[in-house]
């Protein structure tokens, strides 16, 4: 057990599908790139991103500067609410994620409904707009939480620099490794390029649906997160009855 992992009792679902975690990078990818486009560069579902664009509004147009500013504490949180949802829901014995990919969820149709009262946006500084971003951010928070605690056998699922970096070294090692080495690259292999295919795929959809449909694209990762929901929640119960 690692020190951001939690016992539960033989109580959680197989979670460790690589279509699992390819979607859930979807769903990252995706959100990404819409709450950046629409939101003058606010990034949803990592950090990092928001740093260099604060010095970016620093240095030039101030006008998204709030929302950034704003998305760290709300991303951090996000975290720590998820993490202490979990660490109670573990307690009890019982599995973690359904709650957390439904409040996901639920975080990414309030980000729609806020967001398209705020729309058209021109103004990122607005509370409606700034409210939309905190929504958004919100809803990554969980997810990143979840990818260091109850669904870390899926990899990163959020930020792709560091699956891209080992997926390129394992490619590069592979053909030299031993019988035992392989064995591993090739388990690693099998989380990191789906997961990195599904952000690819999301983010290249997301820009897509964005300017066909406007915020209400979001409703596509909403229903999936709903859907993994309800998965994860039959296979526990069905965990327990067995």
């Amino acid at each position: 057990m690692t020190p951001t992992q939690l016992p539960d009792a033989g109580r959680r679902a197989d979670l460790s599908g690589p279509a699992f975690g390819c979607i859930l990078a979807f769903v990252a990818g995706y959100v990404d790139v819409v709450g950046f486009i629409s939101l003058f560069g606010l990034f949803t579902a990592h950090a990092t991103g928001n740093f260099v664009m604060i010095g970016v509004d620093i240095a030039g147009d101030s006008a998204g500067l709030l929302a950034k500013l704003l998305a760290l504490p709300a991303f951090a949180l996000a975290v720590a609410a998820a993490r202490l949802t979990e660490s109670r829901i573990v307690r009890d014995k019982q599995s973690a994620p359904p709650l957390l990919l439904f409040a996901e969820a639920v975080a990414l149709v309030l980000f729609i409904v806020v967001g398209v009262h705020a729309s058209p946006i021109s103004d990122p500084s607005t509370p409606a707009a700034v409210g939309a971003g905190m929504l958004a951010v919100v809803a990554m928070g969980i997810q990143n939480a979840l990818s260091r605690t109850s669904l870390s056998d899926l990899g990163p699922t959020t930020i792709m620099t560091g699956n891209t970096t080992q997926i390129i070294i394992d490619l590069v090692d592979l053909p030299s490794a031993s019988e035992a080495e392989g064995k591993a690259i090739r388990g690693r292999l099998k989380k990191m390029v789906p997961a990195l295919a599904g952000f690819a795929s999301g983010a290249a959809l997301g820009a897509l649906g964005y300017s066909m449909l406007s915020l209400w694209c979001v409703m596509l990762p909403a229903v999936l997160l709903t859907a993994l929901s309800f998965l994860t929640w039959h296979n526990g119960a069905n965990g327990l009855q067995k």
